[in-house]
């Protein structure tokens, strides 16, 4: 075998390689093949050996290759669109085959005539006494012509101005110009020889603008290169004009489809949009050639012709370009600052876009939008109104969007901050900071269940309304995170800032700077303040800024350091860098990151070696510190608080034992701040939040430590699988502290009189209060602690302490305070301020906070939830005590405060709003506690007990997530607690039946509709009440059963507020989306049952899976709304009407024939006539959506199927049905019975004397629907609708079609021919009743077994009308039937 030439090998190793080749004769690999070249024919040919081929190409032919080419997998193979469509024959000539579709111009245009260039004047050079052409600078010549199409480099520019120059000089004289326009008119205007001719029609609209058109549309003439190019297209354009003239309509319309077919298909789109595209400047021309004509008209007759003729000579889409660019330079040519020039280069075309920004601003405006506009900060970090009109020179106003207001964007700052200037991005980091830097949180920090926080995420984000499947929890958060995952950072950030920071990597960008750069403090702070609002973001952002590599690493180490320069204490120490120095905000923000959870706080205490920095910063007096005296006070604070937060989980617990004595000598000092309060010191407010924050650490160290003996005898047991390690500290290492607190406390109280000094104290008192709480609640669940000695605890606290403080006048008048400073009684004070950005979550509320508000410095309701919350405690211990504590319920501005705030309808859920209103729900909670207590051991309670009754309704439909547990105990205990509904025993249902009988607050007629089930007797609503009243317990359990789907919600919730430190796995309370339990919760078991069968009915599974107690349920649940509506009906006010029908007609689509049970039945029945009362009907609007429903009409379609199927014709279904057809809601609710249920009439037999409505909100005002009108008549003609059948929609039919017919008020044609036919039809019925009820109709009776009244005659007008219309017709049939 032969080998392949190799690189380097010469010519000679080649020849040397062919010869071997041939002496080997072996066949070549390639064998070509030629074959004559056609247009010479045979004759050419010179190899007449080789064999005829069909194909007319040469042919490279390869051994051992397919002859077709294999099909790449995986695309399918290519087919043809066209060869399918054509056939082809072996024998035809391939050659002319293309000549017969050959789609070449020639085909089209078959005759092309050479232009005449015999009168083309031939210009010779001019001589001159130089040896070379003169040469010319572009400088000497001012450009003035513009540019009509594309783009000219500015020598040709200069060249056109030149030529245009000389044309000028060379222009023929005026007698000349006034023959070329007075030919010109004659030739082109239609009013002249050529076109007296009449055009045929199709010129009127498309092409009587092309015949009357003075130019050519399509050629310009610009490819001729001579003078006189524009006249040869004024005569092409001439000569077509002619012969179209001559041409019929017909003959157009045939060669117009013979180009068309001849064309390719894009050269026809091209000329019609070169067609289009010049219609836009047809008015400008015409305005251009009116105004030129006026002025031609004004000069002297020697200067028309001159006019004329350069009006001639110039292009006309030229012109109009030239005209519309000199009319944008004049009328912005004054606006702008700097006037162009035109010898400045590439100045002559003035593009005002461009120039634009050298304006004055407009003046800031507010837009008048619904959305809201965006927002725009001032370096300081505040918001600036949007018609705010601040100087330049503030440095505020830049070139980008909205550019006349003030301040930088959010995305603008977002930008800065990823700049490579190190300027750009401490300034948009300072202000980033400046943003989101507040304290609101660390007001509330000790307050009862303070610690704990809702996340900092936006409430209001981008709703895609896509249908989901059903997925749990974590399967809808990682798709949650997918999808932001895909969105750009700018759509993230639009409705989530935090979001949009982590997902531009901004904690390495801060690391890097904090790291690398070493900025000045300022920028440092203001680092530390966007982190810590980044951790409160959610735990997923705490661990993206854990897993930052070195940022937690250099935050601890540069800002936390446990050594530093002395000389930063000095007083008038200017501190010129951060770094190496202690910072408190740098210990919030480790205090913020540990809230994120437990995992992150084990993190923080152990591999980032914060217990070390925490014993070291606590150990130290702060007046020790070298630290300025406020700083190191701030970092003492911070560090008990992130060992409160470590605490709070069960961590950090043995640091308790060793900084023991430090505690102590700090409770120990806790007297001298009464004289330092006294003294008014600078600090003591600072003080007092460092106290605060010691009395809070010893609240959770006293938590942890009530659970250890627990913990340790499950150990010991070893019944769990898992058990938890107890805490290292026990309850004899805490109960030593409690007689030091107890006594700072007694001391606090003392001054409460002082209003100044028990402002400041007032926070500190309030956490003491709380921590005896917690000890006695720990304290008597301790199996080493004597019981008796507890219990006498308790009675010496509340003789010595507590009831001397609730009879202080200073008690009385913060009770009094409740109303005013509650964000419930005033909805504005929890409302967003203006400054708020939806996309970051704020606590700033409208008005700030001003002391008389919920957070404010006078708000008497952080001390208030703590004494309530002690009181709670100690009676819960010692129930004997609960007696003394009966005159807190006494207070009336207690009284007031709830009175008011349940009747307040419910609040908007926002970040703020959460915040403050969890705070109240707990004051509120701990009074229905206290209540409850007070029911067995108060006889004289009952007169609270319904306004108790009604706070606890409202606010089951008001507690947030992170309150499952208030929520469940006042389920439990308070709202289907007998002792809360004393109307039960006071009388209740014998009123109500009192009042049925006389008809008070009803309709004139309290009917109830039947049963076909009719082996039951109707127990009255007394009774009903009676046995729901009884049947309390069952409900309460019904519905217990039906909140299970919130139990792991609750299992957290419990162990936060039981103190359950070991088993909480984050501060952070779950995301605010809305209340716990929804507005109609007590609808609630029957939504879940019409769920599941929906959902049943969807998958196609057996609907045997529903509860066995199904009867039951259902009756439970419409007892306790018959409760509520009859003893508690404003409690259910927030709820529509229409809403409430809604759940009700469940009823009838759970279960299938479910609504036949007897006490289903009553019970529906009876919730009916609550219904049909006429406020409930006033109040009643099914065409404004509802909520949790779709569509009413999609409910309606259903209840109308299943009315179908399962009804038997119930008149108390039936009345269900006949609800929504009142005449004031939508007509296609009517249209749905009459067109596509005709079926129901024949079972809708409502009696008229069961029907809770009265029938004129039926017939009133007259239908004006024309196609319902004759779907009723159609159904009374035909026998679908009778009275026997359904009386009601009888009546509504006969009212609407008399007046119908009888009505002579001036409408349509179409209407009135409608009535008339119809009136026409009436009168030849045959049915002799039905024609006498809609002729006769008088008008509504309710006492008529018809419902209606009858004319004995008809009225005069409408007898002379009806014999109009009857005569009429006669006379117009009369020949028809003699013929």
């Amino acid at each position: 075998m032969l080998s392949r030439p190799k690189p380097g090998e010469s010519e000679a190793d080649l020849l040397h390689f062919q010869n071997q080749f041939l002496a080997a004769r072996a066949s070549p690999a390639v064998k070509i093949v030629k074959k004559a070249d056609k247009r010479k024919g045979e004759e050419g040919s010179t190899d007449a050996e080789r064999p005829p081929l069909q194909d007319c190409k040469d042919v490279v032919m390869l051994d051992d290759f397919p002859d077709t080419l294999p099909a790449l997998t995986p695309a399918p193979p290519k087919k043809s669109k066209i060869k399918s469509a054509c056939v082809h024959f072996e024998d035809e000539d391939p050659e002319e085959r293309l000549e017969s579709h050959d789609q070449h111009i020639t085909a089209v245009f078959s005759k092309i005539i050479e232009r005449d260039t015999s009168a083309v004047a031939v210009t010779m050079p001019v001589p001159t006494g130089d040896p070379f052409p003169r040469t010319f600078h572009r400088s000497e010549i001012k450009s003035e012509v513009k540019v009509g199409s594309g783009r000219k480099s500015i020598f040709a520019q200069k060249m056109a101005a030149r030529r245009a120059a000389e044309r000028a000089a060379t222009t023929p004289s005026a007698a000349e110009c006034v023959q070329i326009k007075s030919a010109a008119r004659d030739a082109l205007d239609p009013e002249g020889s050529t076109g007296e001719a009449p055009l045929p029609s199709i010129r009127e609209d498309k092409a009587g603008d092309f015949l009357t058109s003075q130019r050519p549309c399509l050629i310009t003439g610009e490819g001729l290169g001579s003078q006189k190019s524009e006249e040869e297209a004024q005569a092409i354009h001439k000569e077509n004009l002619e012969k179209l003239q001559s041409m019929s309509e017909e003959e157009i319309l045939q060669e117009q489809e013979k180009l068309l077919a001849q064309l390719d298909s894009s050269l026809v789109a091209f000329l019609k949009s070169r067609r289009s595209g010049n219609e836009s400047q047809k008015k400008e021309l015409k305005m251009e050639q009116n105004r030129l004509e006026e002025f031609v008209e004004s000069l002297p007759v020697a200067q028309h012709g001159v006019g004329s003729c350069l009006s001639m000579q110039e292009s006309g889409l030229e012109e109009s370009v030239r005209k519309e660019e000199n009319m944008k330079v004049e009328i912005t040519d004054d606006d702008l600052p700097v006037k162009p020039k035109k010898e400045w280069i590439h100045m002559d075309n003035v593009e005002f876009e461009k120039l634009e920004w050298m304006k004055d601003l407009p003046s800031p405006r507010q837009k008048k939008t619904k959305k809201g506009m965006q927002a725009r900060f001032s370096l300081k970090g505040e918001l600036i109104p949007a018609d705010a009109d601040l100087p330049t020179h503030l440095g505020l106003h830049h070139h980008g969007e909205e550019a006349e207001r003030a301040g930088y964007s959010l995305q603008e700052l977002f930008h800065l901050s990823r700049s490579q200037v190190i300027q750009q991005r401490t300034l948009a980091l300072q202000v980033l900071g400046r943003i989101v830097q507040k304290k609101y949180l660390d007001w509330t920090f000790s307050w009862y269940q303070g610690m704990a926080a809702f996340p900092f995420v936006p409430n209001n984000e981008e709703e895609e309304e896509e249908e989901e499947e059903e997925l749990n929890g974590t399967e809808k958060s990682q798709d949650k995170k997918l999808k932001d995952e895909n969105k750009p950072d700018p759509d993230v950030a639009r409705y989530d800032v935090v979001k949009g920071l982590l997902k531009t990597r901004i904690q390495h960008r801060l690391r890097y700077i904090l790291e690398v750069v070493r900025p000045v403090p300022t920028v440092v702070l203001d680092i530390l303040h966007i982190l810590t609002h980044i951790a409160r973001h959610s735990s997923e952002a705490c661990s993206q800024l854990l897993d930052c590599p070195r940022l937690i690493e250099t935050i601890v180490r540069e800002f936390l350091p446990t050594q530093w320069d002395p000389q930063v204490a000095e007083p008038g120490c200017l501190l010129t860098s951060l770094h190496g120095v202690a910072c408190a905000t740098a210990m919030k923000f480790i205090r913020v990151l540990a809230s994120g959870g437990r995992n992150a706080t084990a993190r923080l205490l152990n591999k980032f070696e914060m217990k070390s920095r925490l014993s070291r910063f606590i150990a130290e007096d702060p007046l020790d510190l070298l630290l300025p005296r406020e700083e190191a006070i701030r970092l003492s604070t911070e560090a008990f608080r992130l060992w409160a937060v470590a605490a709070g989980y069960g961590q950090g617990c043995d640091l308790y034992r060793d900084l023991y004595p430090v505690l102590v000598r700090i409770l120990q000092s806790l007297p001298e701040l009464l004289s330092a309060c006294r003294g008014k010191s600078p600090v003591i407010e600072l003080l007092v939040q460092r106290a605060t924050a010691v009395v809070t650490l010893l609240i959770h160290v006293t938590q942890t430590a009530g659970y250890t003996a627990e913990l340790q005898a499950k150990l010991s047991s070893s019944e769990d699988t898992e058990p938890i390690a107890p805490p290292p500290v026990a309850w004899n290492q805490v109960s030593g502290l409690q007689p030091f607190l107890e006594t700072s406390l007694k001391k606090c109280l003392q001054e409460i009189s002082q209003t100044e000094t028990w402002q400041t104290l007032q926070p500190l008192t309030t956490t003491y209060l709380i921590y005896l709480g917690v000890y006695y609640s720990a304290c008597s669940q301790q199996p080493s602690v004597n019981p008796i000695d507890c219990l006498e605890e308790l009675e010496r606290l509340t003789s010595e302490v507590l009831q001397p403080l609730l009879s202080q006048p200073a008690v009385r008048s913060m009770w009094d305070l409740l109303r005013p400073c509650s964000a419930l009684c005033n909805p504005l004070s929890c409302s967003p301020a203006p400054e708020s950005v939806f996309s970051i979550a704020s606590l700033s509320c409208t008005g700030g906070k001003p002391p008389l508000s919920l957070v404010g410095s006078k708000s008497p309701f952080p001390f208030l939830t703590a004494l309530l919350f002690l009181i709670n405690s100690i009676t819960h211990v010692h129930k004997g005590l609960t007696s003394k504590y009966s005159s807190v319920l006494g207070f009336r501005g207690l009284k007031d405060y709830l009175h008011q705030s349940w009747q307040t309808g419910p609040p908007s859920v926002t970040p703020s709003s959460a915040w403050i209103l969890r705070h109240e729900y707990h004051l509120q909670y701990f009074v229905l506690a206290l209540t409850r207590r007070m029911v067995g051991s108060c006889p004289d309670y009952t007169q609270h007990a319904s306004l108790h009754h009604c706070v606890s309704m409202a606010l089951l439909s008001r507690l947030l997530p992170g309150s499952e547990h208030l929520a469940y105990e006042v389920l439990l205990d308070v709202a289907f607690n007998p002792e809360f509904l004393p109307e039960g025993k006071a009388g209740g249902p014998e009123a109500a039946d009192f009042s049925d009988i006389l008809h008070l607050g009803t309709s004139a007629k309290l009917a109830q509709p039947g049963s076909v089930a009719a082996f039951f007797s109707k127990p009255t609503r007394g009774a009903l009440l009676r046995e729901s009243y009884q049947n309390l317990p069952f409900i309460r359990s019904c519905y217990l059963s039906h909140f299970v789907h919130l139990q792991p919600a609750l299992t957290r919730s419990q162990a936060s507020y039981q103190g359950r430190n070991y088993l909480i796995q984050s501060m952070l309370l779950p995301e605010v989306k809305g209340p716990i339990l929804p507005s109609d919760w007590p609808f609630f078991p029957l939504i879940s049952l019409y769920n599941k069968v929906t959902n049943a009915e969807t998958r196609g599974a057996v609907l045997n899976s529903l509860p066995l107690d199904l009867v039951n349920t259902v009756t439970w649940n419409l007892q306790w709304v018959l409760l509520l509506e009859t003893w508690r009906a404003k409690t259910l006010q927030s709820i529509p009407t229409a809403a409430k029908l809604a759940r009700l007609m469940c009823v009838f689509l759970t279960g299938g024939d479910l609504f036949l049970e007897a006490p289903i039945h009553c019970y529906t029945a009876a919730l009916l006539s609550v219904y049909c009362q006429p406020k409930a009907l006033d109040s009643l609007n099914l065409d404004a959506p509802l909520p949790g429903l779709a569509s009413f009409h999609d409910l309606y379609i259903s209840l109308l199927e299943q009315f179908e199927g399962v009804s038997f014709g119930d008149p108390l279904f039936g009345v269900f049905v006949l609800l929504p057809l009142q005449k004031r809601f939508s007509v296609h609710l009517r249209l749905s019975v009459f067109g596509e249920h005709t079926s129901i009439l024949r079972a809708l037999g409502v009696p008229l004397q069961q029907f809770p409505v009265p029938l004129e909100r039926y017939t009133s005002p007259p239908e004006d629907n024309l196609n319902l009108l004759r779907l009723y008549f159609r159904t009374l003609v035909t026998g679908a609708l009778r009275h026997s059948w359904c009386p009601v929609l009888y009546v509504v039919a006969v009212t609407h079609v008399n007046s119908f017919i009888f009505s002579q008020d001036s409408t349509t044609q179409e209407i009135d021919a409608a009535r008339k036919s119809m009136l026409r039809k009436t009168w030849l019925l045959v049915d002799e009743t039905l024609k006498k009820h809609l002729l006769y109709y008088r008008l509504l009776n309710a006492e008529s077994p018809l419902g209606f009244d009858l004319y004995e005659q008809l009225p005069a007008m409408r007898l002379k009308y009806l014999q109009m219309v009857t005569q009429k017709e006669n006379k117009e049939n009369a020949p028809a039937l003699v013929s």
